[in-house]
């Protein structure tokens, strides 16, 4: 039995308790390693190795910090296929998927703030005859990065990228659920050169080492990704320590198709946005509402390439759709498919567990990809986040109409609108109350540009420079003039 080991101080270690937490495979139910079920006193040990090496990374140039995260990232595409195979067993994704997308966007995670720490610039105000005022940007310190499983070793470096190359050390703790890659991506950092202590992983619980990590009066800053009452935890134990926070919490993202779209780039872009990773993506469009004058042609056409998808082995390079992440999260997909019913929703497609065929994949997690039509938008099914394979669908006549619709639920993270008409783009797109809209296309991801949500979505920032200025301090310099 293979067992994950913490990282801290550039050494692998056990748990101090010497408990361990089991490891599953979605595509089996079956165990496959273990992990570190660590505590306060792990956590604390990360910490007092990151403020050690604190002094001396803060103060490396960025040359070097550039040329050592430049590294990583090449490191990260010479191991893709074992990378990708590893969290496809971890989390239950298509292997395919992980190779295309997780892995090279992790790649792309490291190199991008490799490079952009090389461009930071600072801000400088004259004041005529009287004085000259600069900014400089100072790192915080140690930091506390905590990453989710649905996209394990992508979102756990777009966190820790910027936060190394903007000069702090971090205390990580990725998903207990998806502890793999970033297993791996330890021992990727020792063969990159990164100093001891700059970057340290406790691995665990949430309610144990993530508590810890949240609550050490130490660590200046948390950055989360996850479920929104988790968020709003942690915002309960942060800020009364006036922490800074970053994050990204839950969606229910509106996919809005009107009548002028180019219905069969629709139509592909939007099974793909439905169900891309089982729909444990927090961007996934979860409620699809469509003008009722293509309602009924959409509602065909979607359903009957819906119901051609059917889970496989994550491993089989040609599975699109694999297995959902744990059985407590298929059991919670499954109830939201009966409420649905109880509300009066009539499932078109799906609706049930998967009964794979394969004897290896008899205890695995998985659900068919599901339709449901004629719920009110106001229902549960349509106010909660389900974060699986359950879209709903809604027809609807004016742009009013589907706005209040869209704009219903708490969340805000992103929408998706399908349109050839430019003026309704922007001034849709504009009504919206999310952070990001796609326009015609889903998914499409610019570095350089913030990403986060508002309302129950999230606060703060993460992506391009607005991630550099998350993990950073403004110090104001006014010099005066004799």
């Amino acid at each position: 039995m293979k067992r994950i080991l913490n990282y801290i101080d550039g050494n692998f270690c056990e748990p101090i308790s010497g408990s361990w937490i089991d490891n599953i495979a979605p595509a089996t139910g079956k165990v496959y390693s273990q992990i570190p079920d660590s505590g306060a006193a792990d956590v604390e040990n990360a910490y007092q190795a990151a403020a050690k090496a604190f002094p001396g990374w803060s103060t490396t140039s960025y040359t070097e910090r550039s040329r050592i995260m430049s590294r990583l990232a090449d490191l990260i595409g010479e191991n893709l296929e074992a990378l990708a195979l590893a969290e496809s067993i971890d989390n239950g994704k298509p292997v395919s998927l992980a190779k295309t997308v997780d892995i090279p966007r992790a790649e792309s995670n490291i190199r991008f703030y490799a490079t952009a720490i090389m461009h930071f610039s600072s801000e400088a105000h004259i004041m005529e005859n009287a004085a000259v005022n600069y900014t400089n940007r100072k790192p915080i310190g140690v930091v506390g990065c905590i990453s989710p499983w649905n996209l394990p070793l992508y979102l756990f470096t777009w966190k820790i990228a910027p936060a190394l190359a903007s000069g702090n050390c971090v205390v990580a703790k990725p998903s207990e659920v998806t502890p793999m890659t970033a297993f791996m991506l330890s021992e990727l950092c020792t063969k990159a050169g990164l100093p001891k202590g700059v970057f340290n992983i406790v691995h665990g619980l949430g309610t144990k080492a993530g508590d810890a990590i949240i609550s050490h009066p130490e660590i200046k800053a948390i950055s989360f990704t996850g479920g929104t009452a988790t968020g709003a935890y942690i915002a309960s134990k942060a800020a009364p320590m006036f922490k800074k926070l970053s994050l990204e919490l839950g969606g229910k993202n509106p996919n809005i198709i009107f009548d002028d779209c180019d219905f069969d780039r629709m139509l592909t872009t939007t099974v793909h946005s439905s169900f891309a990773n089982q729909g444990q993506i927090c961007l996934c469009g979860s409620r699809i509402f469509v003008q009722r004058g293509i309602y009924d042609r959409f509602k065909a056409a979607f359903v009957e390439k819906v119901s051609r998808m059917v889970p496989g082995h994550p491993q089989n390079p040609d599975t699109k759709f694999g297995a959902l992440v744990s059985k407590p999260h298929m059991e919670k997909v499954l109830e939201y498919i009966e409420l649905a019913k109880s509300e009066g929703g009539t499932v078109l497609c799906g609706g049930t567990k998967f009964d794979p065929a394969d004897d290896e994949l008899k205890g695995g997690y998985y659900v068919l990809p599901t339709v449901i039509e004629g719920l009110h938008y106001a229902c549960r099914t349509n106010q909660e986040e389900i974060f699986g394979p359950v879209v709903t669908i809604t027809p609807f006549d004016t742009d009013e109409e589907v706005l209040v619709m869209a704009n219903s639920v708490k969340y805000g993270l992103s929408a998706t609108v399908w349109t050839t008409d430019l003026n309704r783009a922007h001034k849709f797109s504009g009504q919206l109350e999310t952070g990001i809209v796609w326009v015609n296309c889903w998914l499409v991801r610019d570095l350089r540009t913030p990403f986060g949500g508002v309302k129950a979505s999230g606060v703060g920032r993460e992506g391009g420079f607005e991630a550099l200025h998350f993990f950073t301090e403004p110090q104001n310099v006014c010099i005066q003039l004799h």
